[in-house]
């Protein structure tokens, strides 16, 4: 067991550093996978890799909760309005995501989830974050912060985000990140629309896995999800902060070519070992 725990410790920290540097943290996951590899079923682990987010969500919640929470109890109980007008944005923005994981997820998931796509996903949109960051370098961002997001520009990152959800590799922040930089949104608020709209979809995936697999977990089940869980939560707080302060100097650029990187490296193993 202690074994066991030990990998999911490591597993936590890939997750907790993957899932908000847009840099695909199911690249990572299966790459990690490939040389360390847990003695469970490929049933459990299946629904791991999904659940261990529920740790990344906490995280969010815990540094953006001031933004989500629609109403205080400072001085009284009161309605937040700037709180009240983003849920709205944020729910529109995870319907298409949410519609067609619902509905075609798994189907999906046996499709495209193999090594060429992850691999030509890792490249592609590496390629992308540089050419949108050459197109956009010196011109002022349209929509500066998360408040002055239309509809409009919300459902342009939700279809991203859809992107993320039917190809593995895309990178679910990177994704969303990519479509909100192409229509003018500052890199800030990009990145903090990108956590705050990770609630939602993340929450329902975890739900949805956690129901197919079933609530009734065997003791080393459990110490291995609860670890998992606990690790990506220390590590995602770490791995947020450092990104909202590592973009208010820099662009995006270094992880594009991080990716691309990546990927030539995967590409590579692959091509040796399989």
């Amino acid at each position: 067991m202690l074994i066991e725990i030990a990998k999911a410790v490591l597993f936590g920290i890939v997750q907790g550093i993957t899932e908000w540097l847009p840099i695909s943290s199911t690249g990572h996951m299966i790459l990690l996978n490939e040389f360390v590899t847990m003695n469970m079923s490929e049933k459990f682990m299946e629904m791991f890799f999904v659940v261990v987010q529920l740790g990344a969500i906490l995280a969010v919640l815990v540094l953006f909760g001031d933004k989500l929470l629609p109403f205080s109890l400072r001085g009284g109980f009161r309605l937040k309005a700037e709180a009240l007008a983003l849920w709205p944005k944020i729910v529109a923005a995870s319907i298409p995501a949410g519609v067609v994981g619902l509905l075609w997820g798994n189907e999906l998931n046996s499709l495209f989830f193999t090594y060429p796509v992850v691999i030509v996903m890792l490249a592609l949109f590496g390629v992308l974050f540089i050419v949108v960051e050459n197109r956009n370098k010196g011109k002022e961002p349209v929509i500066k912060t998360t408040a002055d997001l239309t509809y409009k520009a919300a459902l342009w990152i939700g279809f991203f985000q859809l992107i993320a959800a039917v190809f593995p590799g895309t990178s679910r922040s990177g994704s969303t990140i990519i479509g909100a930089l192409m229509i003018g949104v500052s890199r800030v608020a990009a990145a903090e629309f990108t956590f705050l709209l990770a609630v939602p979809i993340m929450i329902g995936a975890s739900a949805v896995k956690l129901l197919d697999f079933g609530l009734h977990f065997t003791a080393t089940e459990g110490a291995v999800l609860l670890t998992g869980m606990i690790v990506a939560f220390i590590v995602s707080v770490l791995a947020i902060r450092f990104l909202m302060s590592f973009i208010k100097t820099n662009d995006f650029k270094v992880f594009g070519w991080y990716r691309i990187i990546l990927a030539a490296v995967a590409s590579l193993y692959f091509f040796i070992f399989q």
